[in-house]
């Protein structure tokens, strides 16, 4: 049994969910130091030290080790020293320190912009929101 904080696209309910989903053989609410930017139809965490910067909200999940291999691809993690897209590192929850596992981080921005607010999901969603509002093209 493994923890994993996920965030983003591996919540249930969003576009990638289905790879761990059958590998999750718990889950909970908990949030981490950090800050989240908007790469386009996923988010990256740039963690903050223990006690600094803005808390991100997700779900430890508890994974069997091939749900762990399955988000390692998913995520472009090869193991340590390797060209990663992700580099996956431990981490303890901002509020229950008993609490604690892998992330899937950036070591910065990339040059994504941030996104306000502490949710993943409530910012994808507000922004769909007000993609639906906007007036069509008329060209």
């Amino acid at each position: 049994m493994i923890p994993v904080f996920v965030y983003g696209t591996l919540l249930e309910g969003e576009s990638n969910h289905h790879v761990v989903a059958s590998y999750t053989l718990s889950s909970r609410p908990g949030v981490v130091y950090g800050k989240l930017y908007d790469c386009g139809d996923y988010p990256a965490i740039v963690l903050a030290g223990y006690g600094d910067g803005d808390l991100v909200e997700g779900w430890w999940l508890i994974v069997t080790e091939e749900g762990l291999a399955r988000m390692d691809a998913l995520e472009e993690y090869y193991g340590p020293g390797m060209p990663n897209d992700y580099e996956r590192i431990w981490v303890r929850d901002a509020r229950r320190e008993e609490r604690e596992g892998w992330i899937y981080a950036w070591a910065d921005s990339r040059g994504c912009p941030a996104i306000s607010g502490r949710s993943w999901r409530k910012y994808r969603e507000s922004r769909q929101t007000v993609a639906e509002r906007a007036p069509a093209d008329p060209s």
